[in-house]
């Protein structure tokens, strides 16, 4: 990614918040596609790598930054309704900023250069976004540049023997012709058909 490619988050960011918005309290507690982790957990964790990401563009690096984020489970607290869109609009500000691709930065405790960190960050959005629409029963349309930078980070990642076929879990097979969310969500180690049981 360079300087006079990129990408903003914020198209993305917003199909989060949205999503977010359309989550019923009744919701919170419903399983997803993340094993262990209920529907207010990866709430959760979406606040906390916003925060993270949004702080790693900023090159503020502190607690937000350090923090492994498979340290605990994620939960929301009180008042996450109205920070969720506030935090997702900082960090696709923070990206804005072309000094955000540039040199390191770190994100989850782990040293990365900018460019990197964007990469990740677009991805958890695009990924988590399909866990979120699918745990919840809503329609997701995520952002198509976004989502082809997501497509184009996990193939790099299932193709680099050094990462173990797959970022989030071993790739799982689609058919050449499918979609290319269906494509990518395969890529980070989901199944496109999961359903809750529920």
């Amino acid at each position: 990614m360079t300087d006079d490619a990129i990408l903003d988050l914020g198209p993305q960011a917003r199909v989060l918040a949205r999503l977010a918005d359309g989550v019923s309290e009744a919701q919170l507690a419903g399983e997803t596609p993340c094993p262990e982790y209920a529907v207010r957990n990866v709430l959760g964790h979406l606040a906390g790598l916003a925060a993270a990401f949004r702080d790693a563009g900023r090159k503020s690096l502190g607690p937000t930054t350090d923090t492994d984020p498979g340290g605990s489970l994620p939960d929301v607290g009180p008042g996450w309704r109205e920070e969720m869109p506030k935090v997702l609009d900082e960090l696709a500000d923070a990206w804005r900023d072309p000094a955000a691709l540039t040199g390191m930065t770190r994100a989850g405790g782990f040293d990365m250069p900018g460019a990197v960190a964007c990469a990740v960050a677009v991805d958890e959005l695009v990924i988590h976004g399909w866990d979120l629409a699918r745990a919840t029963g809503q329609p997701y349309s995520p952002d198509p540049a976004a989502l082809q930078a997501s497509y184009d980070f996990l193939l790099a990642a299932a193709d680099d023997p050094s990462r173990g076929g797959g970022i989030f879990g071993p790739v799982v097979p689609v058919p050449d012709d499918a979609s290319l969310l269906d494509r990518t969500v395969g890529l980070s180690g989901r199944d496109p058909g999961w359903t809750p049981k529920g």
